[in-house]
């Protein structure tokens, strides 16, 4: 809404149609295809170039542009491991589904760091494991939970094939009862900035902010279904850019622990903490550092 007024009241400044997008479940990457099943591009003007903001960690008074990959592609991946549960006295009259899915975990670790060369970018993470419910009980499953970063589709499909390779050989070592339940539950493509609106947005912040407000921190980790919304119904494609506006309140930012931003950066609370608190006022407002 904010962007929106500032829109109006400028409106000598600019010419053309804005459509302004609220986008829900970015989180869960069902928002994008949402809006595009229920005709986003039939029912309203289709851009020319698509323009997203998103708050982030960092010192309020920035912006931060990337020109090319800013986000990663991301799969988020449910695992079953069955085994056969009994007491926990006698694990001998047992396949224990908790031991094979320590071993899922361990070697899933290998992945990034044995099967991809140090030059591509990609996390594996287990963020989830649930099994039993006593602790002198074996269950008969465990479940695990995944995702998957790649800085592009190619290098994904390459680490979910590893992973699948991986979970079945590890039940398989461990006696498993059956095969394992593999499940992708939800899946982004990478987010790549369109290099010359990228270049264009970061020179008018240059214009209107100052040069010191204005930083490229690189390709991140992160997932955002964004994209999804530049593809339009006959297959074209709209360019795009999408920068990020550090919100880190400067008190906090000052006292966090690091010599260097990037020290600072990993020791201030980030998205999705619930220590996170971005400052309500706009870049503008504050002087540049």
């Amino acid at each position: 809404m904010g962007t929106a007024q500032a829109l109006a009241r400028g409106r000598r400044h600019w010419s053309g149609t804005v459509v302004l997008v609220a986008q829900p479940a970015e989180e869960t990457g069902e928002g994008a295809l949402a809006m595009r099943d229920d005709g986003l591009h039939e029912r309203f003007p289709v851009p020319d170039v698509l323009l997203a903001q998103h708050i982030s960690a960092g010192p309020v008074g920035l912006v931060a542009h990337v020109a090319g990959p800013v986000l990663a592609a991301s799969a988020s991946i449910d695992v079953v491991v069955h085994g056969r549960g009994g007491h926990g006295s006698r694990p001998d009259t047992t396949t224990d589904p908790v031991v094979i899915g320590a071993a899922i975990v361990g070697r899933l670790q290998t992945i990034v760091a044995r099967e991809i060369a140090p030059r591509e970018t990609a996390v594996v993470t287990v963020g989830r494991f649930h099994a039993g419910t006593a602790a002198n009980i074996i269950p008969a499953t465990a479940e695990l939970g995944l995702t998957v970063r790649a800085a592009s589709r190619d290098l994904q499909e390459r680490i979910l094939a590893a992973v699948h390779r991986i979970v079945r050989a590890e039940c398989e070592a461990g006696g498993a009862t059956t095969g394992p339940d593999i499940r992708v539950v939800k899946s982004m493509p990478a987010t790549v900035n369109d290099a010359r609106v990228a270049r264009s947005v970061a020179d008018i912040h240059t214009r209107m902010f100052g040069s010191t407000r204005i930083v490229d921190p690189g390709p991140a980790m992160g997932s955002e279904d964004f994209s999804e919304l530049a593809l339009t119904p006959d297959g074209r494609a709209i360019p795009y850019h999408y920068w990020f506006l550090p919100s880190t309140p400067l008190a906090v930012w000052d006292v966090a622990p690091g010599q260097s931003p990037m020290a600072k950066f990993g020791n201030v609370p980030s998205a999705h903490s619930p220590d996170f608190a971005p400052d309500r006022r706009s870049s503008t407002t504050v002087s540049p550092r």
